[in-house]
């Protein structure tokens, strides 16, 4: 494959020749860059908006008054129905981040997202929390099922979002070969997939402010039914981005890239 050219790779090469230098006129002193491209390197994945391994688009324009919400994780039947009926109600189109193993659990309701005007992107086909560990070649077999499970249905997914944001080189080797750009977040409510729901609302909102890519969960934890809390919380972040003059516009709109194009005229009804 191709080598993915990044940010981290021409920090190393700046940290290796500000070794040679600093080695020439002070030799301890030459393990500092080095030093400091590990560490960076080590905190990297971590941090989504700085796309240092690989080109990441995190927000949108600051000088526009809008906003953009997606969802990861779903589509989960307990919970996606009841959060379309909230966005209708509230005149909110959003992107969701599909699971392929899900699209293909659930194809009727995978469709059913594109037929209420939503986005869909692709979330990986098993949401495995070490996919940024696995070779390139793993990363690019896992994201072709997810997307086949899509394109089975009319829709090709264009943006990739990696499981729990963690980036990596091998996610971006296998994201290339795979023919998807990498789309992460800006503002997070900390919510570990809607198993921490309690201020969820306050935590999105605090910070809020113009551009940003919000992302949430539409799928449930396994214990407790907390699905009213959960759209208690949503209704609030909805009323609080328009409480301080934003709108919300569909995440393609806000970054100005497509997050999926349909095969067909329309999303097909069957296999």
């Amino acid at each position: 494959m191709k080598p993915v050219r990044s940010t981290a790779e021409r920090v190393g090469f700046a940290a290796l020749a500000g070794a040679a230098v600093l080695g020439a006129i002070h030799p301890a002193a030459a393990a500092a860059p080095l030093a400091a491209f590990v560490v960076a390197c080590a905190a990297a994945p971590f941090l989504p908006r700085i796309g240092f391994f690989a080109p990441v688009v995190s927000r949108g324009p600051r000088n526009r008054p809008s906003v953009a919400i997606t969802f990861d994780d779903g589509p989960d039947p307990a919970a996606t129905p009841l959060l379309l009926d909230l966005l209708d109600r509230n005149f909110v189109k959003a992107a969701f981040f599909v699971v392929g193993k899900k699209v293909e659990a659930h194809p009727e309701l995978t469709r059913e997202l594109v037929l209420r005007g939503h986005e869909v992107g692709c979330h990986s086909h098993v949401h495995d929390l070490l996919l940024g560990l696995r070779r390139p070649e793993a990363v690019c077999r896992d994201l072709k099922k997810a997307t086949a499970a899509l394109e089975r249905l009319g829709i090709r997914p264009l943006a990739f979002r990696p499981p729990v944001g963690i980036v990596t080189p091998r996610i971006a080797s296998g994201l290339s070969a795979a023919g998807m750009y990498m789309v992460t977040f800006s503002r997070r409510g900390w919510d570990a997939g809607n198993r921490r729901l309690a201020g969820l609302s306050d935590r999105i909102l605090r910070r809020l402010g113009p551009g940003d890519v919000i992302v949430l969960h539409d799928s449930m934890p396994k214990t407790g039914d907390r699905r009213g809390l959960w759209l208690s919380e949503v209704e609030k972040i909805v009323a609080g981005i328009h409480s301080r003059g934003l709108s919300i516009v569909p995440l393609q709109t806000l970054i100005g890239r497509p997050v999926m194009e349909k095969l067909t005229g329309s999303v097909s009804k069957g296999r």
